[in-house]
């Protein structure tokens, strides 16, 4: 985590959370739930987001926005670039996935092999791959949401961030997306 804030010049501290995307900026990954939460979040609560992808002008720009408004926090990196996007899986503490369908997925099983919390929606493959986590019994291996709505995207933010405050949840919660076994 220390390198990959490093090596995209993050100003954001290890303790905190980050939280990347490895997308392509299309209508299908579900970019625009975010337009809302987002900007409200990085105003309420301190964590920092690494994004990695291409396409659509509108969702660029969104993030690009968030770029300039929270230069410390928040980078967006243009492109693909294979080695980077595990770099960001591997070093990241949540992964977001708020897709409007997504048919199989592979990254929210590359993070929870990581060990980072995937945040999903509750469709597709995403839904076949990652459990809600419920702190009481401890089973689970994410934070998965229902709605398609700003509202449900910003709560499954909220409450990830929430788990990744208490430590003995979170050490839990990483064990158990480590345990997955998808071969």
């Amino acid at each position: 985590k220390e390198l990959l804030i490093a090596a995209t010049r993050l100003e954001t501290a290890v303790a905190r959370p980050l939280i990347g995307m490895v997308t392509r900026l299309a209508e299908q990954k579900g970019i625009d739930l975010l337009f809302d939460a987002l900007p409200a979040l990085l105003q309420e609560r301190d964590f920092g987001l690494l994004v990695l992808g291409s396409g659509e002008p509108r969702y660029v720009a969104f993030f690009e926005g968030l770029a300039r408004r929270f230069p410390a926090r928040v980078a967006l990196r243009s492109g693909y670039d294979e080695a980077l996007a595990h770099f960001i899986e591997a070093g990241s503490d949540i992964f977001l996935m708020p897709s409007r369908y997504e048919p199989c997925g592979l990254n929210q099983m590359y993070s929870l092999r990581y060990g980072t919390v995937p945040i999903v929606r509750n469709t597709g493959g995403l839904a076949d791959s990652v459990r809600h986590f419920n702190p009481g019994s401890g089973q689970g291996t994410g934070c998965v949401f229902n709605d398609y709505d700003a509202t449900a995207a910003r709560w499954a933010i909220e409450t990830t961030l929430d788990w990744f405050a208490m430590p003995n949840i979170w050490q839990r919660l990483m064990q158990n997306a480590m345990a997955q076994d998808f071969s």
